[in-house]
């Protein structure tokens, strides 16, 4: 099935693109989308969600418009650099025989604008860059070239924006317009193509998704289980039943409150807050604990034994929670939450694996608190800190931290007064070199 590509630019930017596109014809349909003021980038995205799987724009500068949107889809933008600017001075100093000397350039960077005249053995003494900022508008960039014409400080002006072009033409002020290169629209293709293959393919993984309510079996004897026990398995499983009709998946029950979904990573990919309304559901419907664990993996084996591991961190954590395990191994959790920490459950370093047996003290544990750390903000941590993320008691975590000092793995770095009666609180460094010899990542 062939990617469908909103292309979306002045329509002479939109017109070659849509031509280089047809080299990628076996894989990419561009739908074009022209407009004469980049503000219209805004309702062409929001009117046309639903007739594509992507967007290409035409340069950086509709980055504002297009944000405005409110998109999840995924967005690519063409890159406008020397070989770019090269092409349009060709056009200023051998076609129109001008000077190449006192011009005004917009939108490209200041390194790329610098390299270009040296390259080409040209003094850029004179020469004015207004490099692309997210907050800069159109007519900062219109004033931009306005302003040092009228004061005689440049004969031209060179402009990425068919609005600024236009205007600057009307005012009868010297203008060019700078456009992509065929190779830059070749390896904008290339990229969105790559990527939304890559993304395609991760949608396409297999998710297991297991839920359990615990201590729903405590009323069942060796003979029966009682009508009131019955109802309740019901109710839970009608609830998990929604859910799994929501995220198009196959629901299976493996016993009195214990069920488990398969689905597609696509499909639950942004369920975080379905996730949360179903716990939510459970516990109102039962009051016992509850929590989800799910697996992404390559196969259903895999997602399964991922989403067992998710499960078990779920239920080590809290009640009424959800953890998630991706196809690398990453933890991510907890999902219900609307801030979380992941971290990885392995690592291939003996010296670190050593001292922390030493200390008692495991890799999980280690990289948990290297997520809350980064968290934090302020690369430290306190046990009072750690104990409320990871739900144990201060004393527990006072004893991980120093023994984690005593092994060399992390550092007292100060104190902080206490917020009651009592001493002052150390606050704790961990060794943040760890995050690159462990399979640690930061928030998704």
């Amino acid at each position: 099935m062939k990617i469908k590509a909103g292309i979306v630019g002045p329509s002479d930017y939109v017109q070659i693109i849509c031509d280089i596109a047809k080299e990628y014809s076996d894989r990419l349909y561009p739908i074009p989308f022209g407009y004469q003021n980049a503000e219209e980038a805004t309702n062409i995205v929001k009117q046309n969600q639903q007739l594509v799987d992507l967007w290409i724009f035409a340069g950086p500068a509709l980055y504002p418009f297009v944000e405005k949107s409110g998109s999840k889809q995924p967005f690519f933008y063409l890159n406008l650099d020397g070989a770019s600017l090269t092409k349009t001075l060709v056009e200023v100093g051998y076609k129109d025989s001008k000077s190449l000397n006192r011009m005004s350039i917009d939108l490209l960077k200041e390194s790329d604008v610098y390299e270009t005249y040296h390259d080409l053995g040209i003094s850029y003494e004179d020469i004015h860059v207004h490099e692309y900022l997210h907050d800069t508008t159109l007519q900062d960039l219109l004033a931009f070239h306005q302003k040092l014409f009228k004061e005689g400080q440049v004969d031209i002006c060179i402009t990425c924006l068919y609005f600024v072009y236009e205007q600057l033409k009307l005012q009868g002020i010297p203008v060019y317009r700078v456009t992509p290169t065929r190779s830059n629209i070749r390896e904008t293709l290339k990229t969105a193509i790559q990527k939304w293959e890559t993304l395609h393919f991760k949608q396409s993984q297999i998710a297991a998704i297991f839920i359990k309510v615990e201590n729903m079996d405590t009323n069942m004897n060796h003979h029966t289980i009682s009508y009131d026990l019955h109802r309740l398995n019901l109710k839970v499983q009608d609830a998990v039943l929604n859910f799994s009709e929501s995220i198009f998946g196959t629901f299976v029950p493996l016993g009195v409150g214990t069920f488990v979904i398969f689905s597609t990573r696509g499909s639950i990919k942004e369920t975080g807050q379905q996730i949360g309304d179903l716990l939510e559901k459970l516990a109102l419907i039962s009051e016992l604990p509850s929590n989800v664990g799910i697996g992404y993996g390559e196969t259903a084996l895999a997602a399964e034994e991922n989403a067992r591991l998710a499960l078990n961190h779920a239920q080590n954590y809290d009640s009424f929670c959800a953890f998630l395990v991706d196809d690398r191994g990453i933890i991510e959790g907890p999902l219900k939450e609307q801030e979380s920490i992941s971290f990885g459950y392995r690592t291939e370093n003996k010296e670190i694996s050593e001292k922390l047996k030493q200390c008692g003290v495991t890799i999980t544990t280690l990289n948990k608190i290297l997520s809350v750390q980064k968290r934090t903000g302020n690369h430290s941590i306190t046990a009072s800190i750690l104990a409320e993320w990871l739900k144990m008691t201060p004393r527990n975590a006072r004893r991980i931290l120093n023994g984690l000092v005593e092994q060399e793995i992390a550092e007292i770095i100060g104190e902080e007064a206490p917020t009651a009666k009592g001493r002052p609180r150390k606050i704790y460094r961990v060794n943040s070199e760890l995050e690159t010899t462990t399979e640690y990542t930061g928030e998704k």
